[in-house]
């Protein structure tokens, strides 16, 4: 995990329930963007993070299951760091502050069972208890609980790494999308860029058709957050949230449709300096932006190998072993 960054997942798997929370935290607060490209979003306090506004840091970013109803969860992460002391000061006392905590949703009502069961307050709460600089866990965890990518099980991916100007960036995303992670005529997966995987086998690319065609229409949305140690400004954040869609065209196939909420967040600790002079400060920020699109993609490759099936949603890894062995 980047210095200054922490997640925390919050799962409900069980008894009609398929959901969850998944909080990024920023205790010192950390420089904030987002770009919101797809038709049917559900978000909270974007505005807060576009360059002309006064608040310049955010303490927490909530991903979340649940639709409009999940939003709840971003009011357990906000008393939890209320009771922390982290937030935006607002008056003389050192309690009167307000944590900033942008949140999105994706569309997961009803896939356990239950359309009535869906993040609440309490889920917020129990992410924040549980964020940790550790590895993060993947696959079918907080708001990757519920999620379904192209008729096939989604779940929630991290990658990371350090780019050749020093600095260090990551991606956290939850891949619950209308389009299809499948490459339908080698069956491999788009977001695939190194080429790491194998062909899967005939009967296994057969499987995979099988099981996106039977699939229903449904709402979806796919929700990161791109992590960074550089130093940023409010604009340069939001660039970098926007350039790292590009990740996701890479990854999904169609993308940003009028049925999904895409939404990608940045937040940028500052705890890397940046080059000194204009033109080198340039190439860094350029060295940023293409590895936040590929870190995405990345992210959205790990998201869908680590998924499990669920219910009627089998996984990629269900359906091609022979493709994502090793």
């Amino acid at each position: 995990m980047i210095e200054g960054f922490e997640i925390g997942h919050h799962t409900a798997d069980s008894d009609g329930w398929l959901t969850g929370t998944t909080v990024v935290l920023a205790r010192e607060g950390a420089v904030g963007g987002v770009d919101v490209r797809g038709g049917g979003p559900g978000t909270r306090e974007t505005d807060l993070l576009a360059p002309t506004t006064l608040v310049e840091r955010a303490q927490a970013i909530v991903l979340t299951g649940g639709s409009a109803y999940g939003l709840a969860a971003a009011e357990g992460v906000m008393t939890g760091l209320e009771a922390l002391g982290i937030g935006f000061p607002v008056g003389p006392e050192p309690g009167h502050l307000v944590p900033i905590v942008p949140a999105a949703v994706i569309f997961d009502l009803g896939r356990g069972g239950a359309f009535g069961h869906r993040p609440t307050a309490d889920f917020g709460t129990a992410a924040l208890v549980r964020a940790s600089a550790a590895d993060p866990e993947r696959g079918c965890v907080g708001a990757g609980t519920g999620a379904v990518c192209g008729g096939l099980k989604g779940g929630f991916g991290y990658a990371q790494t350090q780019l050749e100007s020093g600095v260090s960036v990551a991606a956290a995303v939850v891949v619950n999308a209308t389009g299809s992670p499948v490459d339908p005529g080698t069956g491999r997966l788009w977001a695939d860029r190194t080429g790491s995987q194998t062909a899967p086998t005939p009967a296994e690319l057969d499987a995979l058709a099988a099981a996106q065609s039977a699939a229903k229409p449904s709402f979806a949305t796919t929700i990161g957050v791109v992590l960074t140690d550089a130093r940023l400004t409010k604009a340069q954040a939001a660039k970098v949230a926007a350039v790292a869609h590009d990740g996701l065209a890479r990854a999904i196939r169609p993308v940003h449709s009028m049925t999904d909420g895409d939404t990608i967040f940045c937040l940028a600790s500052g705890r890397r300096p940046g080059a000194g002079d204009l033109l080198a400060a340039l190439r860094e920020l350029n060295i940023l932006l293409a590895g936040a699109a590929d870190i995405v993609a990345d992210a959205c490759l790990d998201a869908v190998i680590y998924a499990t099936g669920r219910g009627q949603w089998h996984s990629y890894g269900e359906l091609a072993p022979s493709s994502t062995a090793g």
